[in-house]
């Protein structure tokens, strides 16, 4: 017939107690763990992404954006690049490379800004 189903794994606090930990350490949003058929995520509040902008070719780099009083950038995003993809961010092609863009670079359409890695597949994020 079909498998027989599997016994389930008691909650570990401790371990989830140290992946938040990790998380809080690490800045990072999402973690998952896992040994075996099993496996735990933990997920906390995501925090603002970083968005690179693309400046117009005609135009002088713009300046960094000043911060609002709850630490959002106060400039105008409407050309922001975002990513359509959650994953881990690469800004240059191999260590100890120079990244694909600097903060006051211009950038021209289709020039790669950073890679994504997600699911073991790097996707290049591009203007």
């Amino acid at each position: 017939m079909g498998k027989p189903p599997t016994p389930k794994r008691a909650v570990d606090e401790d371990l989830i107690r140290q992946l938040n930990r990790l998380l809080e350490e690490t800045g990072l949003t999402e973690i998952e763990y896992g040994e075996g058929d099993w496996r735990v995520r933990v997920v906390r509040g995501a925090r603002p992404a970083t968005a690179l902008e693309a400046a117009d070719a005609g135009k002088a780099p713009a300046k960094p954006a000043a911060k609002a009083a709850g630490g959002e950038p106060a400039g105008d995003l409407s050309k922001a690049v975002t990513s359509p993809m959650v994953g881990v961010v690469y800004t240059s092609a191999e260590p100890g490379q120079p990244p694909f863009v600097k903060a006051g670079d211009q950038v021209a359409e289709g020039q790669t800004l950073l890679l994504i890695e997600a699911m073991k597949v790097f996707n290049p994020i591009t203007a």
